[in-house]
């Protein structure tokens, strides 16, 4: 027995969601599911990709969709499945990006009476999807096709626009759950998207441009700083404000500003480390900061900020909403940052920068360049020399995933800026380290030869994730930082507490990386010199390698702390 002429309702809404743009989508197996499954499967041209483990498939299809720029969808059954997406759907609200959560549901008279397998999923991502919907039960009646049709157009529309996201459909399913796909004109007679969705751009008028500028006209000492962005175009619109304005650009490594800049000197890599220093920050006062894009990753940045007296702090977004944590007194643009930098360069009102000021940076970051090259000569494989050496070895197109606490930080000091135009990614929604195997296997899945530099903790956590490369043979380089624990703590305040900080926040688990890696067929590297190291990078990417590097939390840490020192002493002495 099948679900007969109620196929329709299911083959119509894949088929709509084809129509709008959809060309992957991220099953796990389950029984309640059965319709959408099936039904995505014998699609012809949405290719699906099957993973056990809903919480890693959620995080991979939030790879793919991050690559790809367009939404992914998620196939999963009733019950705790739905509740494992949760962590990588926040992470999708935050960091926006485009995913299409399809939930299956026990019918409503299997509901809250004991029935197995089922919780409540209305709305049970609450505010971190931009649109929820219960969809009807399956029937043949020709005006559900049409509203299965319209649901589909609706929810992919919903999650690209403007800020893009997650949305949920929630899907109850009555017995029998096999679809007939013999049926004539399975797929019905679309030859486009049922709904279109027509989506502008936020933009100022110029009028609103011509005030803005006009603030800043008798400014000299501005600083442009660049977090995370979406696109190339607003990368090359920021280079030409910098060069029109005079002004340095401070560049996040998410940001694509700081590699293939083709020697923009205006272009400050390590801003970072130079502000590390309270007294050579506090020295630094510039008169305005125009940000574009997401909060950048630096720390010491945004002690920077909240300490200078600023005269206008100017935060561009492309969508509304609110990323400012430095509770400063903020102008909020909200604006595409191409769209608003043509503007500016045909403004009638011009700002001229300061070559005193700008050449105090660029001296500065001279300084702190060479003292980073420094810090990473010789064959001792440090945490620093690894993502040193990442950068080094990338070439055009090359993406390289960075995992949170200490590898994404190490990438912001130690990824100096190159002519090569690479790709460096990141989780930075919320920042947690959970999914990022998976999230990199999704970048991979699209075509591309990634390289992951995590931490062994992060490693440990996303472990599952290994087996999706092995399954669809993807070429996945993963480097494990093991320094058998939770390094980023020994930075910060928590290290004091020596009584209980192994315990509590070094949290070492001795993982056998060498064994777990072989375990699920990855090839295993551990290299112990800085030359060993160099060669296995350089080498291009050709299926699945794992590439451990062990490290030691303290040495680390004295290897920082004495980096930071001598960029201090050598900017004073030259100041």
């Amino acid at each position: 027995m099948n679900m007969g002429e109620a196929s329709r309702y299911l083959t119509n809404f894949v088929d709509e969601l084809a129509q709008s743009g959809m060309e992957h989508v991220v099953i796990s197996p389950g029984s309640r599911s059965t319709p959408l499954a099936l039904t995505f499967t014998e699609h012809p041209t949405i290719q699906e990709w099957v993973h056990f483990d809903e919480r890693s498939s959620a995080f991979f299809a939030l790879g793919m969709a991050k690559s790809k720029q367009k939404p992914v969808a998620l196939v999963c059954t009733s019950g705790t499945a739905a509740a494992n997406y949760y962590p990588a759907i926040v992470e999708a609200y935050y960091s926006r990006v485009p995913l299409i959560v399809l939930t299956a549901d026990r019918p409503h008279e299997l509901r809250d009476n004991g029935a197995p397998q089922a919780i409540d999923q209305i709305k049970m991502y609450g505010d971190y999807v931009k649109y929820f919907h219960e969809m009807a039960i399956p029937e043949a009646d020709p005006s559900l096709i049409t509203y299965a049709r319209r649901q589909a157009a609706r929810a992919y529309s919903q999650a690209e626009a403007t800020q893009p996201g997650a949305v949920q459909l929630n899907f109850p399913f009555r017995d029998p759950l096999i679809p007939d796909f013999t049926l004539e004109n399975i797929w019905g007679n679309a030859t486009g998207k049922y709904v279109t969705g027509i989506t502008g751009h936020e933009q100022l008028h110029p009028s609103q441009t011509e005030t803005l500028i006009g603030q800043l006209k008798d400014l000299s000492k501005g600083v442009i700083v660049c977090g995370e962005l979406p696109g190339d175009t607003d990368v090359e619109a920021i280079h030409q404000l910098a060069e029109h304005w005079n002004v340095p650009i401070f560049a996040d490594v998410l940001s694509h500003v700081r590699h293939g800049n083709n020697g923009n000197a205006k272009v400050i890599s390590s801003y970072d480390a130079i502000l590390k220093d309270e007294e050579v920050a506090l020295s630094l006062e510039p008169d305005f900061i125009l940000r574009f894009g997401a909060m950048p990753v630096s720390k010491p940045y945004l002690k920077w900020i909240q300490a200078v007296p600023l005269k206008h702090h100017i935060v561009v977004d492309q969508a509304s909403g609110y990323r400012e944590p430095s509770s400063l007194e903020t102008t909020m643009v909200y604006s595409e940052p191409n769209e608003l930098v043509q503007q500016m360069l045909k403004s009638s009102v011009q700002l001229t920068g300061d070559p005193a000021w700008l050449d105090t940076w660029a001296k500065m970051d001279e300084i702190a360049m060479k003292e980073i090259c420094g810090a990473v000569e010789g064959e001792q494989l440090t945490e620093g020399k690894v993502a040193y050496e990442l950068t080094e070895a990338a070439n055009t197109g090359d993406v390289i995933f960075v995992g949170n606490s200490m590898p994404i930080r190490d990438m912001d000091t130690f990824s100096l800026a190159k002519k090569e135009k690479i790709q460096i990614h990141g989780n930075r929604g919320a920042n947690g380290i959970d999914g990022l195997i998976s999230t990199a296997t999704g970048f991979a899945a699209t075509g591309n030869s990634v390289t992951l530099f995590l931490g062994d903790l992060s490693f440990l956590h996303d472990y599952t994730a290994l087996f999706i490369a092995r399954k669809y043979e993807l070429n996945l380089r993963v480097v494990v930082v093991n320094n058998n624990g939770g390094g980023i703590f020994s930075f910060l305040p928590q290290n004091t507490e020596a009584d209980h900080f192994e315990t509590l926040f070094g949290t070492p688990f001795n993982p056998p990386i060498k064994t777990l890696a072989e375990a699920v067929g990855y090839r295993y590297h551990q290299p112990k010199t800085s030359e060993e190291f160099q060669q296995l990078v350089r080498q291009a990417i050709s299926g699945m390698e794992i590439i451990e590097v062990v490290t030691d939390r303290d040495e680390n840490k004295q290897h920082h702390r004495a980096l930071w020192q001598r960029i201090t002493e050598s900017i004073q002495k030259e100041g």
